[in-house]
C-alpha cells in the first residue's frame, strides 16, 4: 500500500460496552426481534481500517448514533465519518461496511451507506459510488480489491486469543 493519508490517527475508548444484554422477548420463537442500531454496530465495529490495525470504532469513524433502522420500512442508514477530509480510503471503508451488512443481514433490507455530511471533501462522489449497486457489483467483482475488503472483514484476534 502507498502512504497513508493519516499517519497519526487519534485513537478512542470504546463508548459502547462489547456485552449486550438479550431481552427476555429474544429468545421466545414466536415472537419476531426487530433490528435495532445496537444490533448494526455490533455487525460492523469491529471492521479493520485499511490503513491501520485499528477497528473503525478505534478512530471513531462509526458510531451507534450515526445508524438509523427502519425494521418495518426494511431500511438500514449507516453515515461514517473518515478520520481526515481527504482520505483517500473513504470510497473503500464505506464499501467495507456495505458488504459487512450485505453479507450478514437478511436480503430483505435496503443497505445505505454514506459519509457524514461535511466530513469529507468529496463526500457527494463517494456517496454516490457507494449507492450505485452496480459501481458497487463490479468493485467486488475486482479481485484485487475484494481482497482488501476481506482483509478489512477478516477479524483480528488479540494477544489473549479471543477476537477482538
Amino acid at each position: 500500500m502507498s502512504q497513508k493519508d493519516n499517519v497519526n490517527p487519534q485513537i478512542h475508548q470504546r463508548v459502547t460496552p462489547r456485552v449486550r444484554v438479550p431481552e427476555k422477548t429474544e429468545f421466545d420463537d414466536e415472537v419476531r426481534d426487530p433490528f435495532d442500531a445496537r444490533e448494526i454496530f455490533d455487525l460492523i465495529r469491529d471492521i479493520n481500517d485499511p490503513e491501520h490495525p485499528l477497528t473503525l470504532e478505534d478512530l471513531r469513524v462509526l458510531n451507534e448514533d450515526d445508524i438509523s433502522v427502519d425494521d418495518e420500512n426494511n431500511s438500514i442508514t449507516v453515515k461514517f465519518t473518515p478520520t481526515i477530509p481527504h482520505c483517500s480510503m473513504a470510497t473503500l471503508i464505506g464499501l467495507a461496511i456495505r458488504v459487512r451488512l450485505l453479507r450478514t443481514l437478511p436480503p430483505r433490507f435496503k443497505v445505505l451507506v454514506e459519509i457524514a455530511p461535511g466530513t469529507h471533501q468529496s463526500e457527494g462522489a463517494v456517496n454516490k459510488q457507494l449507492a450505485d449497486k452496480e459501481r458497487v457489483a463490479a468493485a467486488l467483482e475486482n479481485n484485487n480489491l475484494l481482497q482488501v475488503v476481506n482483509q478489512c472483514l477478516a477479524l483480528k484476534t488479540s494477544t489473549y486469543g479471543s477476537a477482538v
